[in-house]
């Protein structure tokens, strides 16, 4: 068993420390983040289409 699987799973990640990071460095920062934005927001669109599909099929 890892320690992982003891940490609950809902818990929030840490924020970053951003005062190290140079100006490039935080604009890459933000460009991982709305890449990961876009990724989530991908995902969302899948599960409510799936789960629109799966509605109509019991309102039959």
């Amino acid at each position: 068993m890892d320690a992982d699987d003891l940490l609950p799973r809902n818990q929030k990640p840490q924020k970053r420390d951003l005062s190290p990071l140079s100006v490039e460095e935080l604009k890459t920062y933000i460009a991982e983040m709305e890449e990961e934005i876009r990724r989530v927001t991908a995902e969302i669109e899948k599960k409510s289409s799936h789960r629109g599909s799966v509605e109509s099929l019991f309102r039959r």
